[in-house]
């Protein structure tokens, strides 16, 4: 059988934040289970592939920043080990001084595939993460690369983007690198329930079908499946400094980018003369090292059951652990009781000065308490009837009445409680109508004494 070439692919997207480095450290962690040997190259200055990865380039000794910029550095000294079948060649932050210092090189665009050529046969698969700019280190990765991958969301603006990277990499295509393609786009973040995202998609798939046979870059391209759907846990893994294999492997990001390499491998294989019977399949040493993985991962979620799990030994265990606390709980509190009357003996003070704090309203005169009492007010009896009225004006007003003490008595008491509340007014009543004397039951109830 023909031996298979290495498949040499870039990710790039001029727009960030689309998910390109964690496609990049995914799809490559999933075709290293596969049992391929596998490259990954970090050219971004942000370093966040190999940080995904849990490689410091600054402490890691040289990195690519060393393969371009130095001409005694071999790529083969740049490349570290990080998984079975996965190997990564690390960036720095150095490297983003590389452009200015690459300036005035002669055949600067194509330093990385001369310095390659001495490791190109070791490896089945090579993934390159390029910077989001269309710079030097951008150039040499595409030039090194045979196809580009666009990793991109299912949206619009991500659509006019694709637009303009597709005339990018027709450019490069007549001029630095003549065999570059554009390979399909990578979904990521992908949300199948929306409306947007279904019609942006299909919109993918009629462009690179009405350029089916049209001889352009993107001649064959596709969208790759399955979409990489949105999932935490592909943005809580970098942080942990694992692939999502590692972290969470049977999530749905990680069930998809397994599925998505499966293909990736399977369609480069077959079209390099391998059988159906090993295209795409895991090597006898990989599927091993999967059942082993699987093995374990069995065993360890049985532990977890059992170990919950209620036994006579584990329930006089948690008997007597709840003793323990019970009776720790209630030494406590009877310490907390003895020392109470202690604490409160504490805070009284003593006879003296207990007497000087009695409040002043205790030792005052009786006579001040009793000119605090409120005067009882004016009873506002029944308004008094027609009778009662004749009554008191036939009743001469002596003159000796003094106009001042009349008023004096008629003022009512200042009460020393002015916020005391104040009774309610009586509802009057309706006046009696007038009774004319000259009435014969009028004459009556005069004979009688009235």
């Amino acid at each position: 059988m023909t031996p298979i070439p290495p498949r040499i692919t870039a990710l790039l997207n001029q727009k960030g934040g689309v998910g390109k480095t964690t496609s990049t450290v995914n799809i490559g962690a999933a075709i290293a289970l596969l049992g391929r040997r596998t490259l990954l190259i970090d050219l971004d200055p942000q370093s966040h592939l190999s940080l995904h990865l849990g490689v410091d380039g600054s402490s890691v000794g040289q990195t690519v920043y060393e393969a371009l910029v130095d001409p005694e550095c071999s790529v083969r000294d740049s490349i570290v080990q990080v998984r079975d079948n996965l190997w990564l060649m690390p960036s720095t932050t150095d490297l983003a001084g590389a452009e200015t210092e690459l300036a005035s090189h002669p055949d600067r665009n194509r330093i990385l595939r001369q310095r390659f050529e001495e490791v190109a046969g070791e490896f089945d698969f090579v993934l390159i993460d390029c910077p989001p700019s269309l710079g030097v280190l951008t150039l040499n990765g595409l030039c090194l690369a045979d196809e580009v991958l666009v990793p991109m969301q299912a949206q619009f603006l991500a659509m006019q983007g694709l637009t303009k990277l597709v005339e990018t990499v027709q450019l490069l295509a007549q001029g630095l690198n003549p065999t570059l393609r554009i390979g399909g786009v990578v979904l990521c973040m992908h949300e199948t329930q929306t409306a947007h995202a279904r019609e942006v998609v299909q919109e993918l798939s009629n462009f690179f079908d009405e350029s089916a046979g049209s001889g352009l870059p993107w001649d064959g391209a596709k969208v790759l499946m399955p979409a990489i759907r949105r999932n935490i846990k592909l943005a809580e893994a970098p942080s942990f400094g694992q692939t999502i294999f590692d972290y969470a492997p049977w999530c749905p990001g990680a069930i998809d980018y397994r599925a998505l390499a499966e293909r990736f491998v399977r369609e480069w294989e077959l079209a390099h003369g391998a059988s159906e019977a090993v295209a795409g399949k895991p090597t006898p040493a990989a599927a091993a090292a999967a059942a082993a993985a699987a093995a374990a991962a069995a065993a360890a979620a049985a532990a977890a059951v059992s170990s919950s799990r209620f036994t006579p030994e584990t329930a006089a265990a948690a008997r007597a652990a709840q003793r323990t606390r019970t009776e720790k709980k209630t030494v406590a509190t009877t310490r907390v009781r003895e020392l109470k009357p202690q604490q409160e003996a504490a805070q009284q003070p003593p006879p003296a000065q207990a007497k000087a704090a009695r409040p002043a309203a205790e030792s005052r005169p009786a006579a001040a308490a009793q000119a605090e009492v409120k005067p009882k007010p004016a009873s506002a009896g029944p308004r008094r009837s027609a009778v009662e009225k004749e009554k008191s004006a036939a009743t001469p007003v002596p003159a000796t009445a003094s106009a001042p003490a009349s008023a004096h008595a008629a003022k009512p008491a200042k009460s020393t409680l002015a916020s005391a509340p104040q009774p309610e007014p009586t509802r009057a009543e309706p006046e009696a109508e007038p009774i004319d004397p000259s009435h014969p039951f009028r004459a009556a109830l005069r004979q009688r004494g009235g």
